[in-house]
């Protein structure tokens, strides 16, 4: 009986090792959790085109991002491990080590007091999707108490919204694709979103309005988030490898390549706002 018993017990704690090992032990930095377990947890945003689009029938990631995570990872010798989440839940799931890094953040004021922020991997310029027959001009054009603005909360889309539109009527929803139900069906004037995901929402659904390039010009960098930590490793062989992609072209090839095939923007459509 005895027996019978420790054998069980064996059993199960063998059984469970396996799902323990890619958690943090105490006190682990991501480096180390990462080189001990050859897993590499990221995040991805569903739908977030052309940086991230999970596709149906096989199950597989795509996006310029997702390119990117593949290529990180391969530098780490370590498997992917993709969780769906938000801009906004993004940081949340850093703080708590649920992902180890995540692609396409703008560094906010806010969001540098929660994590750290790798290189730009990008510099891009926010824009607009307005509704048919609403062409304004400017981000003073905008900010007017009739006009009717919907943005993801929490994102850098509201961090600009609040600094830059103080008399205009803004809507924050939970995700980027709640704001653009609102812009089609009539709720709002203009979504604002940063310039390549306007392009392949406008490309993707020309029915929900057009992207207008507003002056003056408001730009971004989008960059990598980390958990902060006291071991740097994780974030210098993320920058270094960042440099390294970007000295070859790389970033920019994946980046073009996935805004033709994931976000549908034909190249004469790609404005110079976008700098890779």
């Amino acid at each position: 009986m005895k027996r019978r018993n420790f054998v069980a017990g064996s059993m199960l704690v063998a059984s469970a090792a396996p799902w323990t090992a890619a958690f943090p032990q105490a006190n682990e930095s991501t480096w180390e959790r990462v080189t001990r377990t050859k897993v590499m947890r990221v995040g991805a945003v569903d739908g977030g085109l052309p940086y991230y689009k999970k596709d149906l029938v096989s199950g597989e990631w795509l996006g310029c991002m997702a390119d990117l995570y593949r290529g990180l990872a391969k530098s780490m010798d370590a498997k992917l491990d993709i969780t769906p989440t938000s801009w906004g839940n993004s940081v949340l799931e850093l703080q708590s080590q649920k992902i180890d890094i995540f692609f396409g953040l703008n560094p906010t004021p806010a969001r540098l007091a929660a994590i750290d922020f790798t290189d730009p991997i990008l510099n891009i310029a926010f824009t607009a999707v307005c509704r048919k027959g609403f062409t304004p001009k400017s981000w003073a054009d905008l900010d007017q108490p009739n006009i009717r603005i919907v943005v993801d909360k929490g994102s850098s889309h509201d961090t600009l919204v609040t600094r830059l539109l103080k008399s205009a009527n803004i809507t924050r929803l939970e995700s980027a694709v709640d704001a653009t139900l609102a812009l089609q069906v009539g709720r709002a004037d203009a979504q604002i979103l940063v310039l390549p995901l306007a392009l392949s929402l406008a490309s993707k659904n020309p029915a929900v309005g057009q992207v207008v390039i507003l002056t003056p010009e408001e730009n971004a960098t989008s960059n990598g988030g980390v958990r902060k930590e006291a071991d740097s490793r994780w974030l210098k062989h993320v920058n270094g490898w960042l440099a390294a992609e970007r000295a070859s072209g790389n970033i920019r090839k994946i980046f073009i390549s996935n805004l033709k095939s994931v976000g549908g923007v034909s190249e004469d459509k790609i404005p110079p706002q976008i700098k890779v």
